[in-house]
C-alpha cells in the first residue's frame, strides 16, 4: 500500500525574506514572502512558521494564504529582529495539478543579515532565499 502513495516534489515555489521600509513604523523590517514561479497557480496555500534553536522555540504561526497566481507573490509575515538569531522554518502546503504538495524551507540561525542580501526576481527587492 505504501508503494502506491505518490508524494510529489514541490518545485518553483520559494520562501524569501525581504528587507523593506515600513511606512507605518518608519523603520526597515524583515518580511517573509512566498513566491509562485510555477507556470500554473497554486491554491489553498498554507504556510506554517516557527523559530527555534536547542533551547528556545517561538510560537507556531499558521497563515492561510489562499490562491497565488503564476509568477506572483504574497506577503506571509513580519519577522522581529529578536528571532533572527534562531533557525526560522517555513512549511508550505498547497494544491496544484490536482495534487497536494508540501515543502520545508529553512533560514539557518544568523543567516538573515544585510550581508546576505541579493536581488529577488519577481519582487525586484533585496532579500534572502530559504535553503
Amino acid at each position: 500500500m505504501k508503494k502506491d502513495i505518490e508524494i510529489p516534489i514541490a518545485k518553483d515555489v520559494h520562501v524569501v525574506i525581504i528587507r523593506e521600509w515600513n511606512e507605518d513604523f518608519l523603520s526597515k523590517d524583515w518580511n517573509a514572502y512566498i513566491i509562485n514561479s510555477r507556470a500554473d497557480e497554486i491554491e489553498m496555500t498554507i504556510v506554517v512558521s516557527k523559530g527555534f534553536d536547542d533551547e528556545r522555540q517561538t510560537s507556531t504561526m499558521r497563515h492561510g494564504i489562499g490562491t497565488i497566481a503564476s509568477k506572483e507573490f504574497k506577503k506571509v509575515e513580519m519577522l522581529p529582529e529578536e528571532i533572527l538569531v534562531l533557525d526560522n522554518e517555513f512549511f508550505v502546503t498547497f494544491f496544484a495539478e490536482g495534487k497536494l504538495f508540501e515543502k520545508r524551507f529553512l533560514f539557518p540561525q544568523n543567516t538573515i543579515t544585510e550581508n546576505n542580501l541579493s536581488n529577488i526576481p519577481l519582487i525586484d527587492k533585496d532579500g534572502i532565499f530559504a535553503q
